[in-house]
């Protein structure tokens, strides 16, 4: 009886040793082939309401086709609440983060705020697909997932094409990684900027000759939409020697509606700019005209304020910050903290009873404005000159012509007129 009671016994420690085994086997073998089990997508949102959600945005996307587990891994992840936030991003030294979420949230958010949506799916081998799994999983945690981010050079744009590098082993920069581009960097950023004047002109005349030179492809690819319009009709060879499309799938999840479309092809802007500074001009001109002394003075303070402020900024930016998309700037000749002046000196020219102090603030106007007109037409000329090429027509058509009208140029061309066009006495003969 003992004896058949230890068989039994023995019987049900082999069973469940094997039954260990069998489990520790389904384990391993699950994890082996786990990356059959995902699904890798793509997802590129367009342009939001916000500012910085006008360039739109890119995340990606691992399916669990097993456990039906959705995650969204996104590089683009900011807060206002962050410590020094503010101070961070005036100097140009803003922390972006890498995070993860579930997908149908953040997906739902993006259409309910009017965004295109549009998923691209991958069409990896097996083993790459893990391989991408665990990075992203790498890169959300707590000691990886902050960077310093860059509007052109490291973002969640930049950070998808690297990792799709990634799973190409290389192959993807190497087809764009000298191809060139389309347009320049300034050029792609007013694609984006051209359905508001304002900050069109501003972030126009914010940025140096640096993104004036021609990019790659791979460059062009600090933007989502560059990134979807590449990866769709890309073809690499698998480690297994396979030629193979990129993208299997694309699906269309949302289309804006009414919202200004990103351009296919830069506008001219200069013109308009021009337009607007004649128009000041004539203003000026009819102000002048009429003896309007108050809004003469009024209008030349406006004029110091605004552009006091915004080369006050490019200075700040051009001299103490990390954003070196604003360096080498020639605006900052003729639009720079020396304009505030025009604010007290036009107050006293309009609104000053003394008449002395009027004749002399007027004269520094004067003088101040034609240094304005001379920076700009330095800024003009240094470009036949080899590393200048600044494209900044924009802020040249603006502030010329009403600088001109409101410079000692008109004063010279008087005086020029009245020494040439001077009647002379007629000659006295001799009798």
């Amino acid at each position: 009886m003992c004896k058949c009671a230890g068989h039994i016994k023995g019987i049900r420690v082999l069973a469940l040793l094997f039954l260990l085994l069998v489990w520790v086997n389904l384990l391993c073998s699950q994890e082996l082939s786990r990356g059959d089990r995902l699904t890798l997508k793509i997802a590129v949102m367009g342009p939001g309401d916000e500012l910085y959600f006008w360039w739109g945005h890119i995340v990606l996307i691992i399916e669990d086709t097993v456990t039906g587990k959705a995650q969204l891994y996104d590089w683009g992840r900011f807060s206002f609440e962050n410590e020094h936030f503010y101070s961070n991003f005036a100097f140009g030294r803003l922390l972006y983060s890498c995070g993860v979420s579930l997908v149908n949230p953040v997906v739902n958010a993006y259409i309910r705020s009017n965004r295109d949506v549009t998923t691209y799916t991958l069409d990896l081998p097996s083993s790459t697909k893990e391989e991408l799994r665990r990075f992203a999983e790498h890169n959300v945690l707590p000691e990886n997932r902050d960077y310093y981010y860059h509007h052109f050079k490291d973002n969640c744009a930049t950070r998808i094409r690297d990792i799709l590098d990634q799973a190409t082993d290389g192959q993807f920069k190497e087809r764009f990684g000298a191809a060139p581009g389309r347009y320049t960097l300034r050029q792609h950023v007013r694609r984006h900027t051209w359905f508001s004047p304002f900050f069109d002109w501003l972030l126009n005349f914010l940025m140096g000759q640096d993104i004036d030179r021609p990019i790659t492809v791979w460059e062009e690819m600090f933007l989502p939409s560059e990134i979807g319009k590449r990866i769709e009709d890309f073809r690499y060879v698998d480690p297994a020697g396979t030629e193979r499309n990129l993208v299997s799938a694309v699906e269309v999840l949302n289309r804006a509606v009414n919202r200004p479309a990103v351009l296919e092809v830069p506008r001219r802007q200069w013109p308009q700019e021009l337009m607007l500074g004649l128009s000041i001009a004539a203003i000026l001109v009819v102000a002048m005209a009429n003896r309007s002394r108050i809004l003469l003075g009024i209008s030349q303070s406006l004029l110091g304020f605004f552009f006091g402020i915004a080369g006050s900024v490019l200075f700040f930016m051009t001299f103490f910050t990390n954003h070196d998309y604003t360096y080498h700037n020639s605006n900052i000749l003729y639009i720079n903290p020396f304009l505030w002046a025009a604010i007290p000196w036009g107050i006293i020219n309009g609104l000053g009873k003394d008449t002395k102090k009027r004749f002399v603030s007027r004269q520094l106007l004067k003088a101040l404005w034609t240094y304005m007109v001379f920076g700009c037409i330095l800024s003009m000329l240094i470009k036949g000159f080899p590393g200048f090429y600044q494209q900044n027509q924009v802020s040249q058509a603006l502030v010329l012509p009403f600088a001109v009208v409101l410079s000692f140029i008109p004063d010279w061309i008087r005086l020029l007129f009245s020494f040439m066009f001077k009647k002379k006495s007629p000659p006295h003969w001799n009798r």
